[in-house]
C-alpha cells in the first residue's frame, strides 16, 4: 500500500535581514501544533534505523509516537533515559548526518524533523520542571574535569546513580562550549544555563574557576575521588602559519567566539569589548567559520567573507548553518587559499590569495587542493577570523605525564570503556576527538559514566 506523502514541515524563523543584526534565536521553534503533525509522519518504522544514527540511542519513534498525541511528559521522559540535554541537542546536533539520514521516510517525501521535535520537548520540559528523585547514595565520589557537553552528561549520569559528582570548570561559567562557543542565536544561554541549574538541583556540584592540571593537580583529585573524567575539550586554535599572521586584527575564531558569547563583548557594556571590523574574512568553511561570520555581521560588519580553499561540495559545515549565512548575506569565496597578511602600523589591510583548483581525493575522502599558478591577487579586509579547527590545550597531558596521548595531543582511551593508560581515570569529548559534534561529546560521557558505575559497582 502507497504511503501518502505528507510534507514536512517548517521551522518558523526570523526574517533574514531582521536577524542578521539582532543575537536573538534564529529558529523561533515549533508551536504545538507543528511538532503534533510533524510527529505524527514518524512511520514508526520494524526496526527504528532512525536510533541507529543517535550517538546516544534516544527512543525516537517512542517519544515521536507521545509528542503527536501531545504527551510531552511521557516524550520527554523517554528522550530522558538516554539524554540529559534534549532542548540544546535539538538546537545544535547534525541530525541531518545522524538520525535524520537513517530516516525510512525520506524514501517517500523527506525524513521526519526529528531535531525540531527534541527541541520542543526539550523546551517544555525545562518549563515544565519536576523535582528529581533523589537515588539512594552509594558513597562513591567522582570528579568530572570541564562542564562542557560530555562533563554534564558524565556528571548527570553518575548522578541519577547516587554517586557524588563535583564539577572542576576553568571558567568563570558553566557550560564550557555550550557557552563560549556556539552563539546565542543558535543556542540562548538562558537555556544551557537551565540546564546546568536542573544539574545542580539534582545534587552535583561545580568549582568554577578551576584550571586541573594547574591549580588543582590530577593525582590530587585522585587521592580524593574515586575515579575521574577529563572532559576538558578542545580549546587550542590551529592557525595557518604564513607571513603576518601575528598582526592586529587577526584572530583565532576560538577566542572571537569566546569574547562575544561568553564575555558578552556584544553589549555596549561590556568590560572586554572586542575589535569590530567592518570588511570582515573568516578562513575556514565549518560550523564554527559559519558562528564566526554570521557573528561579525551581527557585531556591525559592512561585509563578511567565508575564505575556503576547497569547492561547496567539500564545505564541512551543516547544509542549515550555510544557508542561514547565505541568507544573512555572508559571501562565499571558495577554491580560494590565503597565503599570506598585509598591515599597516601593526593592523591587517590586507591579505593575499591564490586560486585553487581541486585534485584526486586524499585520505579523508575529499579532493585535495592545488594553487593555480600565476593566479595571486588581494583581498582588502580590516579583520580575520581564522577557523581551521582546534586541539586539547595541553596543560593536563603536560602537568599529568601518565597520560598517554596521540600525535595530534588528544588523550588515548580504550573505546568500550572511555578509560585512558592511568588507572580510574576517563575521558571523552573533544579531549579525545578533537573538535567534534556536542551529540558525539555526550555519548562519549555517557558510555565513561557507564564503564564508571560499573568499575565501581554502582
Amino acid at each position: 500500500m502507497a504511503i501518502e506523502k505528507k510534507p514536512r514541515h517548517a521551522m518558523p524563523e526570523q526574517e533574514p535581514a531582521v536577524r542578521a543584526r539582532n543575537f536573538e534565536e534564529v529558529a523561533l521553534g515549533y508551536t504545538e501544533t507543528l511538532v503534533r503533525a510533524e510527529a505524527a509522519r514518524c512511520m514508526h518504522c520494524k526496526n527504528a534505523p532512525c536510533m541507529q544514527g543517535c550517538p546516544v540511542s534516544v527512543n525516537i519513534p517512542g517519544f515521536l509516537a507521545a509528542a503527536a498525541e501531545g504527551d510531552y511528559e511521557k516524550a520527554g521522559a523517554l528522550i530522558g533515559k538516554t539524554s540529559s540535554l534534549p532542548a540544546i541537542c535539538g538546537r545544535v546536533c547534525p541530525q541531518e548526518t545522524q538520525c535524520e539520514k537513517m530516516c525510512l521516510r525520506a524514501r517517500v517525501d523527506e525524513p521526519v524533523a526529528i531535531g525540531r521535535c527534541e527541541r520542543f520537548v526539550g523546551d517544555y520540559m525545562l518549563s515544565h520542571p519536576k523535582a528529581p528523585d533523589p537515588a539512594p547514595k552509594t558513597g562513591k565520589r567522582v570528579a568530572v574535569v570541564g562542564s562542557g557537553p560530555a562533563g554534564l552528561t558524565c556528571a548527570a549520569e553518575l548522578r541519577n546513580h547516587g554517586v557524588d559528582v563535583t564539577i572542576y570548570e576553568a571558567f568563570h561559567k558553566a557550560g564550557g562550549v555550550l557557552v563560549y562557543g556556539i552563539p546565542e542565536f543558535r543556542l540562548p544561554k538562558a537555556l544551557v544555563q537551565s540546564e546546568i541549574d536542573k544539574l545542580c538541583k539534582s545534587g552535583v556540584k561545580i568549582e568554577l574557576n578551576t584550571v586541573v592540571g594547574k591549580t588543582l593537580p590530577i593525582e590530587e583529585l585522585l587521592e580524593q575521588y574515586d575515579a575521574v573524567f577529563i572532559g576538558s575539550g578542545a580549546g587550542l586554535p590551529m592557525f595557518m602559519n604564513i607571513p603576518g599572521e601575528n598582526l592586529n586584527g587577526v584572530y583565532s575564531a576560538n577566542e572571537y567566539l569566546t569574547r562575544v558569547n561568553l564575555m558578552k563583548a556584544y553589549l555596549p557594556t561590556s568590560a572586554t569589548p572586542v575589535q569590530r571590523g567592518k570588511n570582515v574574512a573568516v578562513i575556514g568553511a565549518g560550523n564554527v567559520a559559519m558562528d564566526a561570520a554570521r557573528t561579525a555581521l551581527r557585531m556591525g560588519a559592512e561585509s563578511v567573507k567565508i575564505i575556503y580553499r576547497r569547492g561547496r561540495e567539500e564545505m564541512p559545515a551543516r547544509a542549515e548553518e550555510i544557508h542561514h549565512a547565505e541568507q544573512e548575506g555572508v559571501e562565499f569565496c571558495l577554491l580560494t587559499n590565503p597565503v599570506s597578511f598585509a598591515g599597516e602600523n601593526g593592523w591587517i589591510k590586507s591579505m593575499r590569495c591564490v586560486r585553487m583548483a581541486l585534485g584526486e581525493p586524499d585520505a579523508g575522502g575529499r579532493r585535495s587542493p592545488a594553487p593555480v599558478e600565476g593566479s595571486a591577487f588581494d583581498i582588502e579586509t580590516d579583520m580575520v577570523i581564522v577557523s581551521l579547527g582546534t586541539r586539547p590545550n595541553p596543560l593536563i597531558k603536560n602537568s599529568f605525564a601518565a597520560l598517554k596521548t596521540s600525535a595530534k595531543g588528544t588523550l588515548v582511551v580504550d573505546e568500550e570503556s572511555m578509560q585512558t593508560s592511568v588507572e580510574n581515570v576517563y575521558a571523552g569529548g573533544d579531549a579525545v576527538t578533537g573538535a567534534a559534534t556536542v551529540i558525539l561529546a555526550m555519548g562519549a560521557g555517557r558510555k565513561a559514566s557507564k564503564a564508571i558505575l560499573e568499575k565501581l559497582s554502582v
